[in-house]
């Protein structure tokens, strides 16, 4: 669990159960195997990201590309576009809010 606004909130992982439901990981230890292991996966997901949009930049850019290589393009986008989402929110669970302990306000 991270330690956020004086209150234990659980992490938000980036896998779902097979059921397609949310995942969270409740330990006090931020370093511990599971934790690494899901940071190390959000890390493998946004560069995967990465590759995929530049990959797509190329198809979608030609306007000669095949309908069917714009749909694959468009559906890997999206499939990134959701793990960089879910990687957000995991992330933004474990900030502190606004005005709280290392935000930053203007």
């Amino acid at each position: 669990m991270e330690y956020v606004n004086g209150t234990f909130t659980p992490r938000l992982l980036p896998w779902t159960s097979t059921e397609g439901k949310p995942c969270y990981l409740v330990t006090d230890d931020g370093g511990s195997r599971l934790s690494r292991l899901a940071d190390d996966l959000e890390a493998a997901q946004l560069a995967t990201g990465v590759d995929v949009l530049g990959l797509a930049r190329t198809v979608l850019d030609d306007p000669m590309s095949p309908y069917t290589e714009v749909r694959y393009a468009g559906l890997r986008l999206a499939e990134c576009l959701t793990d960089a989402l879910r990687v957000a929110e995991s992330r933004g669970m474990r900030l502190s809010t606004p005005g709280g302990a290392g935000s930053t306000t203007t």
